[in-house]
């Protein structure tokens, strides 16, 4: 099942930072990570995008060379274990190639990616097999060396502090800042998000310095 532009992804006024205000599922998107709590954080995010398109039926690969998720914590996300295929791969080449032919299939929903290094060309080859099938592809960079890529948007996160309701006892919702570093035809943006009863609910809008991100926006 792909995506539509009516589907509803829950992210409120973040939409508005992309071309007709519809968020670009269907395209390569690369979440930029500095540290394994950005990873996890990036991880968690796009499990929160996938979570609509899964409720309604069908089924995303998740490649890799090692596992990021534990399984039966996809059920906080609404997301049922078995919609999700994990396939470990000997080395990044080889999720590489498993991704790019997944992309080729439309009969599936979406393809997350664990590939630290990529380049202009692979990353072409991912594009243009996402515009054949509508299969979208989200791709986790843990401390990537290249960042000249033909993605469609580009995203970082970072893990904050749960904010507790009513000042109660316990774990609260899982809680990012999440920065849009590109997003073509777009515009970058900066945002307080957290997960709350099955989806995202944004919490403030920060000022975005581009200056300091510049470096990244390549």
């Amino acid at each position: 099942m792909t995506a539509t532009a009516q589907t509803d992804f829950g992210l409120g006024r973040i939409v508005d930072s992309f071309l007709d205000g519809t968020f670009p599922f269907s395209a390569l998107h690369e979440f930029i990570c500095a540290s394994p709590p950005e990873v996890a954080a990036s991880g968690a995010f796009v499990t929160g995008l996938l979570s609509p398109l899964l409720h309604k039926g069908g089924t995303a690969l998740w490649i890799g060379t090692r596992r990021l998720v534990f399984p039966p914590a996809l059920k906080a996300f609404g997301i049922s274990p078995d919609q999700i295929i994990f396939i470990h791969t000997r080395s990044e080449k080889e999720a590489l190639w498993t991704v790019e032919e997944a992309l080729k299939t439309s009969v599936l929903t979406s393809v997350v990616g664990q590939i630290r290094d990529l380049d202009f060309t692979a990353s072409r080859r991912l594009q243009l097999a996402i515009e054949q099938s509508g299969v979208g592809c989200f791709l986790l960079r843990d401390r990537p060396r290249n960042l000249t890529t033909a993605s469609t948007t580009r995203w970082r996160l970072q893990p904050l502090s749960s904010s507790l309701e009513d000042q109660l006892p316990g774990v609260g919702y899982p809680r990012w800042q999440v920065e849009l570093l590109k997003a073509r035809n777009g515009k970058p943006g900066r945002w307080i998000v957290q997960w709350v009863q099955g989806r995202f609910q944004q919490t403030s809008t920060l000022s975005f310095l581009p200056g300091a991100l510049q470096k990244q926006t390549g």
